[in-house]
């Protein structure tokens, strides 16, 4: 009988599930994309807001050098790094764009731009070490962090600044366990786009500068900075999911400090092997093919910008400081409810509009509510029509 209740009880250890899977918090955006899906298998009308994906196509020459590298037969493994055509296209587009000198050897290309991100923090995380970001941030940054034993320590952003992250209030942060600063600019959700001054004094701190860049290419006022302009002690995170409109291909990289590649290198090769060959030659392609397509997206997307700011202005919901990159408006909803997912669920259900609670972001997004314009014109019209019955029914 006992050896029976033993076995029972070894075989109930082994179903349950993890701290760690149950520690993760639920990526509340696509919570609320699978109930929008819901409501429209149930024949309802909902204007999507909250997407964070682009909706134009592919660019055709990518698509055709996926299809080009399939019939070739370009589907096996490559290199773990990647295919060196792909990781020379980067590396000439770095020096290109931002005056930068890397090596092909710096590069490593990853299934996607998250992919990348973990990889880097796995590569330098022992349990405790602590990674500095911003508040609000995006969502899974925090999950990442936690998930490979760090802790994530928060520096608040606001909006009378601008969404500028302060260099003092990440001085302040700084302690013996910290083993990484993260930044985002162009930023999710926000929409702010470092100034140069603020990227350089943050290089000065200290600390390995993470610096996810994968809203470069999508700025509509100034100029995006890389961090390699200001340090080489940083790892560079980008890809090709926002800006070539890429996001199903999984594609991404990271630029990575000498010191660090070969434990990220170890880590892909245990955990991926490699990037998929044939969306490799079509990442290529985006880069050395592409400049015409991608700068219509990106005209676009900024007449959307424009569009969509001066439209929430008009109903009422102020935007103090319009998004010089990315494709999002941040805007502070508190006059109408202080609980953005009470707010974001109330508007789903009664404008059957979807937006993204600001909560979503961490507790520094609380009282603001995220719109996505990688959509069209038509589609935030529609939007902000129900968007302004909404606001005058609650007033």
């Amino acid at each position: 009988m006992m050896a029976k209740q033993e076995m029972k009880q070894a075989t109930d250890s082994k179903t349950k599930i993890s701290e760690k899977a149950q520690d993760i918090t639920s990526f509340i955006v696509m919570d609320i994309l699978e109930k929008v899906q819901a409501m429209e298998q149930a024949g309802e009308n909902v204007v999507h807001m909250e997407i964070s994906e682009p909706d134009f196509d592919t660019p055709e020459p990518v698509k055709q050098a996926g299809i080009t590298a399939i019939e070739k037969g370009y589907t096996k493994y490559t290199h773990s790094l990647g295919l060196l055509e792909l990781r020379r296209a980067i590396t000439g587009h770095m020096k290109k764009k931002y005056g930068v000198a890397i090596a092909p050897d710096q590069v490593i290309v990853t299934p996607g731009t998250s992919n990348a991100l973990w990889l880097s923090l796995a590569a330098i995380l022992n349990l405790g070490d602590e990674v500095i970001m911003a508040d609000p941030h995006y969502p899974c940054y925090p999950n990442f962090v936690s998930f490979l034993g760090g802790k994530p320590v928060y520096v608040p952003i606001y909006e009378s600044e601008n969404f500028q992250l302060s260099p003092k209030r990440i001085a302040d942060a700084i302690t013996n366990k910290t083993k990484a600063i993260l930044i985002n600019s162009p930023a999710n959700p926000t929409g702010a786009v470092l100034e140069r001054r603020v990227m350089e004094k943050i290089a000065e701190l200290g600390p390995l500068v993470i610096s996810d860049e994968i809203y470069h290419g999508l700025v509509y006022e100034g100029e995006a900075a890389s961090m390699l302009e200001f340090t080489d002690d940083a790892i560079v995170i980008d890809g090709f999911s926002k800006r070539a409109a890429m996001t199903g291909w999984r594609l991404g990289y990271a630029i990575v400090p000498d010191a660090y590649l070969r434990p990220v290198q170890k880590l892909q090769q245990n955990f991926n092997i490699s990037a998929n060959s044939f969306v490799q030659w079509a990442g290529i392609s985006a880069i050395r093919e592409c400049d015409r397509h991608l700068e219509e997206m990106r005209k676009t997307f900024d007449k959307r910008r424009r569009f969509l700011v001066d439209g929430l202005n008009r109903i009422g919901l102020k935007v103090a400081h319009p998004p010089k990159g990315a494709f999002y408006v941040f805007v502070n909803a508190e006059q109408i409810e202080k609980d953005s997912l009470k707010l974001a669920n109330e508007i789903l259900e009664t404008a059957k509009v979807a937006v993204t609670p600001g909560v979503e972001f961490g507790a520094g997004g609380e009282g603001f509510i995220r719109l996505s314009y990688a959509s069209s014109i038509e589609n935030l019209q529609e939007g902000l029509n129900r968007l302004e019955k909404f606001i005058e029914k609650k007033s």
